[in-house]
């Protein structure tokens, strides 16, 4: 493929997030889950990725090892591999709810977690698919039985594959104080990734420093997530994820299964009501000369 051929993926995603009906809150507002999708490359030689075993976990797959779990007759080399990364982003009403709450999340955003990431998992299907219809082998490496999640005795929590690291690889947004991913269309977002046998030209990466667009990290003007959280999960010195989890997957899980009748989880309180919610803040654009 060539790129010519990213174009097609690109619409093919944007088609499907734009019509169709799994894009859903399952809500009686027969509202949309998510927004329009932002979509970028990496490829399987980028050294980022042997970079993740360190800043990741040391579990975590390159490119070619996710490909690899999948199909191990691949003889290929990891320049072979495109990693297809996007961003969903959430959208204003859920955003606008989520603003107004104190401790637990909205319901709208809950929606957006469960069931709105199903969507997600049928967007990583389709995409499997429709390659798969034009002879191209791929992969969803979250979909994989071997794909795992859990503690870490170096980094609290750790995964064998972070598609917001892939996102970022894709030149699609960096790291805030809060470790969520600031895009052009904000940190407040679902994310997923597919690692596909085709060679596709990766995405411009229009920065090297893996938190240029966190207010906090450019000039200390910023510390609006640590101040949206509930349980002080977040401070100047980074992100508490042992904290943060006990809040999200615990009390909030209690509380979403007490009040809304479902199994499910989620906080987001730090990607909403801050300057990143919705883009990358104007004094950092501007500071680029992109605005």
């Amino acid at each position: 493929m060539d790129t010519d051929d990213s174009r097609w993926l690109e619409k093919m995603i944007s088609d499907f997030v734009e019509n169709s009906p799994e894009n859903s809150l399952r809500m009686d507002t027969g509202e949309k889950a998510w927004d329009e999708v932002l979509v970028g490359f990496s490829s399987g030689s980028d050294p980022l990725y042997k970079t993740y075993k360190d800043v990741v976990g040391e579990e975590h797959w390159t490119p070619l090892e996710a490909f690899s779990t999948k199909f191990p007759d691949f003889s290929g080399d990891p320049e072979d591999l495109t990693i297809i990364s996007w961003i969903l982003p959430q959208r204003g009403p859920t955003k606008e709810d989520n603003r107004k709450e104190s401790f637990y999340p909205s319901r709208r955003w809950v929606q957006a977690r469960f069931p709105g990431e199903e969507f997600n998992s049928a967007l990583r299907k389709r995409i499997v698919r429709e390659l798969d219809l034009k002879g191209i082998r791929s992969v969803a490496p979250l979909l994989l039985p071997e794909w795992k999640w859990g503690k870490s005795s170096k980094y609290v929590f750790s995964s064998n594959w972070s598609e917001r690291h892939a996102a970022y690889a894709a030149g699609l947004g960096t790291f805030g104080l809060s470790d969520g991913l600031i895009t052009e269309k904000g940190k407040a977002h679902r994310v997923g990734s597919v690692v596909a046998n085709l060679r596709i030209p990766p995405s411009p990466r229009p920065y090297e420093d893996h938190h240029a667009y966190c207010l906090f990290y450019f000039d200390g003007s910023c510390t609006g997530c640590q101040k949206r959280c509930p349980v002080d999960a977040i401070t100047e010195s980074g992100h508490d994820k042992a904290k943060c989890w006990d809040h999200a997957g615990g009390t909030c899980a209690r509380f979403v299964k007490e009040q809304f009748g479902f199994d499910g989880y989620g906080c987001g309180l730090c990607q909403t009501a801050v300057p990143c919610e919705s883009g990358i803040p104007i004094k950092i654009l501007k500071a680029m000369g992109r605005k």
